[in-house]
Formats: structure tokens, sequence, C-alpha cells
């Protein structure tokens, strides 16, 4: 790759050694030194690469150092750094707005900055937005799922960044991905369904860190909306964290969870999303939210738990399905985790697809409208699946499509595999 398309990271340092398997998300974890995030790398290296530099910052309200300090903050009062604007991404840079719900711009109470929203009139930084600075910083958790949009806020800043007739330097400050780095699962996104809630041709279940996202962004012609020049002549930088490996999900890190969303207010609920969230897209399966279950809980109209259990209790291998009475006397199941190892993420919701098909008088991909059919596809990521489960319905051959996304998930993690910074 040409040299000026490049990346540069800060030291390594250790990644963790005699790491044992992961658990299943709520077992109290072995004991283990916290992971060091990149704002605190940042930090402990006296912020080198942002002195003197006028920049920007895209955060939300996970976008905090291990101290639960807020790296808006952290940066507003840094030695040499020239932080001067903010931007937000959906559900704003506090986190507290529903889903979808556009923002405007605004005024940042703690450090006085303007904050630009950029999920508003705009998702992508307008070169007005911009003017003036020299650098954008990224501190974003994500959850590990493709249709968290997050990366996809990530992947517009840097096509404004790059774009530009004289490109402004990107800088993301890594974080881990929750449900570690082994797991890469479920449904590839055909190209021609890009959009915000699926922004990269991956699997559903990607297995990388945004550091990791972006540093094959960039590096690979195609995923980018660039030109082999714009590529070539912006620059990427990932400061990476210490203390992490791919073999550590959320509970092992030695991290507090901030809430990335209203409905993630855990590490547990972002495992959750990946589990059940496509499944509850249409049809009568749907998830509840409330105390630690967001994500966790599904439930089927008409259905009692022992029903649900029946029917898929043994249809994913490492999953447990506990029956749950809620307070208002609806029945469902927990979805908990006997096998990390044998688990695959997206196996559930897939079975909950074929199930609502037995279940419902009408196919409810038959009876999907315009509008669902299109955002089932965006999400999901294939048309041909969801044509096959329109015509064929409970009938539809999930082995095969499994097979063929086992086989897609492996040829992307080959193919991300030189842009991986962790061991």
């Amino acid at each position: 790759m040409d040299r000026r398309a490049f990346f540069r990271l800060t030291a390594l340092g250790s990644l963790g050694a005699s790491l044992l398997p992961a658990s299943a998300f709520g077992a109290p974890p072995p004991a283990l030194a916290q992971t060091q995030l990149g704002i605190d790398v940042l930090t402990a290296g006296g912020f080198a690469t942002l002195r003197g530099v006028r920049c920007g910052l895209v955060t939300h309200r996970a976008g905090m150092n291990a101290a639960g300090k807020r790296t808006a903050d952290v940066l507003a009062n840094a030695p040499g750094v020239r932080l001067t604007k903010l931007f937000g991404p959906e559900h704003g840079i506090d986190g507290s707005a529903a889903a979808e719900i556009a923002i405007k711009n605004a005024k940042d109470t703690r450090t006085g900055l303007p904050v630009y929203s950029l999920y508003g009139a705009t998702r992508r930084p307008t070169p007005e937005m911009l003017e003036g600075l020299d650098a954008i910083v990224i501190d974003f958790q994500d959850v590990g799922s493709r249709s968290y949009t997050y990366i996809s806020c990530m992947r517009y800043v840097i096509e404004a960044c790059f774009s530009l007739p004289r490109p402004i330097r990107v800088i993301v400050l890594d974080r881990p991905n929750p449900l570690g780095g082994e797991k890469v699962d479920g449904p590839f996104l055909d190209r021609k369904w890009r959009s915000y809630v699926g922004a990269y041709e991956m699997p559903y279940v990607h297995g990388l860190t945004i550091g990791e996202i972006a540093r094959w962004a960039v590096a690979t012609p195609g995923v980018l909306e660039l030109t082999d020049e714009q590529r070539r002549r912006g620059f990427l930088e990932v400061v990476p964290m210490r203390g992490w490996s791919r073999a550590l999900t959320w509970n092992r890190t030695g991290l507090n969870w901030v809430p990335t969303s209203p409905k993630v207010p855990t590490a547990q609920a972002a495992l959750g999303y990946a589990m059940v969230g496509l499944g509850c897209q249409l049809g009568d399966f749907s998830h509840t939210f409330g105390d630690e279950m967001h994500f966790r809980f599904i439930k089927y109209s008409r259905r009692k738990s022992a029903d649900i259990i029946a029917t898929l209790g043994n249809a994913v291998p490492g999953l447990l399905l506990e029956p749950k009475l809620m307070p208002d006397g609806t029945q469902g199941v927990y979805t908990a985790i006997n096998d990390w190892a044998k688990f695959r993420p997206t196996a559930l919701s897939l079975h909950m697809m074929r199930q609502a098909c037995i279940w419902e008088p009408t196919n409810p991909f038959a009876r999907a409208t315009k509008n669902e059919r299109e955002l089932f596809i965006k999400h999901t990521g294939s048309e041909a699946f969801y044509e096959e489960l329109r015509v064929r319905g409970a009938s539809v051959d999930l082995p095969r499509w499994m097979a063929q996304w086992n086989a897609e998930a492996d040829a992307f993690r080959a193919r991300t595999a030189p842009y991986r910074i962790y061991a």
C-alpha cells in the first residue's frame, strides 16, 4: 500500500497472556489487570500526537477514560491540546436521545464548545464544520454488531476528512469489542444494501475493534467512498489499547460499562443485541427492556415460555433458554450462554425467523410492507435470504445459509488479518 495512506500506531505494550476461555458475560471474571483504553494510552503519552493541533472530537456518552472522565473534558484540559469543536452521533453526545431521533446542533455545558450533530440535518461533517481543524479525534464504544451506527458515523467522518482539498488527520482512540475479537458470525452484507445501519461489507458480528475497522477500511479499495488518490493523501492514526487481546470479552477487561445508547445500558445487552436484534425485525417475536434484561429477554405473542424452549431450546449450541415471568404476567425466556466456545451469536435470530413462519397464520416475510422489507434487508444484509424466507417460509434452508455465511466469515477474517492490532 502507498506509504501516505498509512496508519501510525503508538506502542502496543503488553497484550495479556495465559488467558482463560471467555465465559458467559455474567459470571464473575477472573482477576485481570485493567485494559487501558486508547484515551488512557494517549494521556500516558502526554498527548504527544495532539500537541499544538487544532482538533475536533467525535464522541458520545461512553467516550470516557477508565476513571470515568469524559474524553471531551480530558482533551479540553490537556496541556498543549487545542480542542475547539465537538461532534455527536446518533443518540447525541450525551447518549440520551432515542434511536432514529434527529438531533440539533448545541453547546456543551461543561466545556462551552459547540457540538455539531452528525445525526440531524446531515450525517457527514460538512466542510464548514471542519473548517479550522487540523485533526479529528474519534472516541466511540462499539458493540461488535454491524448495524450499530457508531461505526457508520466513523466511516462518514473519515470520508469527509480525506476528501477535502487539504485532508484532515483522523485519529481513532481504540476501545474493546465487547464480544471479544474471536467471534466472526452471521449474515454478510450485500454491497447494494449498504446504508447507515450497514456501512461495511462484513458479517453481522465482525470481530474487530473500531480502530481495526478504520485500518482495514482506509487500506482497502472500495470499502470507503473515496478515490485511490484520496485514500493515499489521507492520514489515519490509531491509538491502540494496552492489555487487551482477542480472547477478552467485556466482563474480563476490568472496565466499567458506560451505556452506549438508551437500550444498551450493559455489556450483557450488547451481546443480546447481536443475538436477538435481527430475529425481532419481522414477525411476532420481540425483546423487552427492563432491569438487566435489555435484548436478553424474548417473548412471542400468544405463546408461553415452555413453547419457546421446546422449539428453540436445542437449536443453538452453547445457548440456554431460561423461563421468565415478567411483572405484568408476560411469559418469555432469558437468553443465557453455557458454552461460549460453541456459541454463534446470530444463530438464535435465524431460528427465530424460521419459527415465526411456523407459528404465524401468514408468513410475516410475505406480508411485509416495502419499508419493512427494506429495513429488514438493510439490517440483515442479504436480499436473497429475505426472498427465500418470503417464498419458502418455514422451509428456508438455514443450514445452507449458515454454512455460506461461515465461509464468508472465514474469508473476511483472512482479508482483515493484516489490519488487526491485537494478538
